[in-house]
């Protein structure tokens, strides 16, 4: 069996993150860089699938020379190949481009499952996995929660939905989007990390995919960010001083009155 599993690098949800002056996106340039949380679901999932059942696991991502940090990381934790589309005319899509870049580079590598996250939490569209399964004409399931087979060439997924759980059975190929609940990322280990240093990244010739920049890349864009602005800053918070018999009438005022929420 061969699994493909799509990550995206995304800064760190800790990271101080800053709008560039005209306000259309994030300055990138300093900012600490990760693996998409809702994609490492996905790689783990894919490494719990290979224990149990053979096959090859494959990391893919569309990006920068900066990408590969996040397929080490992959590779770090025991994915067996990790594969890059970097072409500076292709970057800069919206999240339809890019699913047809994944799926350009998908039917050359011809996997048997594809996984990636729920999500992106830079963008939080949630369309690449379902755009990724249209282009390629397989079924697909998103937010799985669990996955179990009912033989090796189809399963079932369970995904939460409104307070309730639905199981779903599909046959491979097929495209799943991993949720946070789909299990408990590893740490890489020493051996891993060791190991993962003399696995090379390869990167996939874009020349050969048949895409066209004008269709994937910034000029093919249908979806056009007019602003980001920050949240506003918190107000300072206030201090009570003073025994309690006097304060706590003070208090009861502000959660009533300022607060809202007595």
């Amino acid at each position: 069996m061969k699994i493909v599993v799509c990550i995206k690098q995304v800064p760190s949800s800790e990271a101080r993150v800053q709008i560039n002056a005209d306000g259309t996106s994030i300055e990138s340039g300093e900012l600490e860089l990760v693996v998409n949380p809702y994609d490492e679901n996905a790689v783990e999932e894919a490494l719990q699938i290979k224990e149990a059942k053979g096959g090859e696991t494959i990391a893919l991502t569309v990006g920068s020379d900066k990408a590969e940090a996040a397929l080490r990381a992959c590779l770090n934790q025991g994915i067996d190949k990790a594969m890059i589309v970097k072409d500076p005319s292709l970057q800069g899509g919206d999240f339809l481009g890019t699913a047809k870049i994944l799926a350009a580079a998908l039917k050359q590598i011809n996997p048997d499952l594809i996984l990636l996250g729920k999500l992106s939490i830079d963008e939080e569209n949630s369309a690449v996995g379902p755009a990724l399964a249209e282009l390629l004409g397989l079924p697909h399931v998103t937010v799985a929660s669990k996955l179990e087979w009912i033989d090796d060439t189809s399963l079932k997924v369970s995904r939460e939905v409104e307070g309730i759980t639905e199981i779903l059975a599909l046959s491979l190929p097929a495209v799943i989007t991993a949720n946070k609940g789909l299990n408990e990322p590893r740490y890489a280990s020493l051996r891993g990390i060791m190991a993962a240093k003399k696995k090379p990244i390869e990167a996939i010739d874009p020349t050969g995919l048949g895409l066209d920049p004008n269709v994937v890349g910034a000029a093919g864009r249908k979806i056009s960010i007019l602003k980001m602005e920050p949240p506003p800053p918190r107000a300072e918070g206030k201090v009570l001083q003073g025994e309690p018999q006097e304060t706590v009438p003070e208090l009861v005022r502000l959660l009533r009155e300022e607060a809202k929420v007595l």
